[in-house]
């Protein structure tokens, strides 16, 4: 078997930055965008409302560029400016993840959070999954070597060196592979889940490739 290349991440502000999550050496591919105005200022508003928020859905998609049903998402919101352009851009990233991976059922979370929901670094047993928070702080990662696999969840073993530590900003969107996708094993993208902070929330969604 030949040796794999040296596992690396690439991130750019052309979406086109996705498509290199196929190279085999790749294990993040990230989108830095500026999120429109009109979505920034509702993830906004919703997270004002300081109501809880944790939905999820199960997209079944006849064809890749099918378009997903996404009538459910936040209905009890339609009513806030920009709900509309919110959904439409989630509806967006669902449609470029089946398509770059010719999937047929994507599932989606979507959630407020006041606290690390994985606050230790960690690998993710899925193929690939689609991050991006709306609002609050965004996702971080470690380039390879930065920690010892072989101690991931051991609190001693994290880098103290904030230098280390790459960091997503709101509206940016990572493409990180985990343990499942084909000839990656072992090389599932380093990441975790930052703490707010105090007082702060953060909008998060992520898709997950199920078929």
């Amino acid at each position: 078997m030949p040796a794999r290349q040296p596992l690396t991440q690439v991130a750019s502000e052309r979406v086109e930055v996705f498509c290199e999550v196929l190279q085999d050496h790749v294990n993040l591919a990230l989108w830095q965008r500026q999120l429109p105005a009109q979505i920034a200022d509702f993830a906004t508003l919703l997270l004002a409302t300081g109501d809880p928020l944790a939905q999820t859905l199960t997209l079944e998609l006849p064809s890749a560029d099918a378009e997903p049903e996404l009538g459910e998402l936040l209905a009890h919101y339609r009513d806030l400016s920009g709900h509309a352009a919110f959904v439409a851009d989630v509806g967006w990233l669902v449609g470029a993840f089946a398509c770059l991976l010719d999937a047929r059922c994507i599932g989606l979370r979507l959630r407020a959070l006041d606290k690390a929901m994985c606050p230790r670094f960690h690998v993710d047993h899925v193929p690939l999954r689609l991050i991006t928070s709306y609002a609050g702080v965004g996702s971080q990662w470690l380039g390879e070597g930065a920690m010892a696999r072989r101690r991931l969840g051991d609190p001693a073993a994290e880098p103290q060196d904030e230098a280390l530590i790459e960091r997503a900003a709101a509206g940016d969107v990572l493409l990180a592979k985990g343990e499942k996708w084909v000839g990656n094993e072992g090389g599932g993208l380093i990441h975790r889940s930052p703490q707010p902070p105090e007082g702060e929330r953060r909008l998060l969604l992520t898709l997950d490739w199920l078929a």
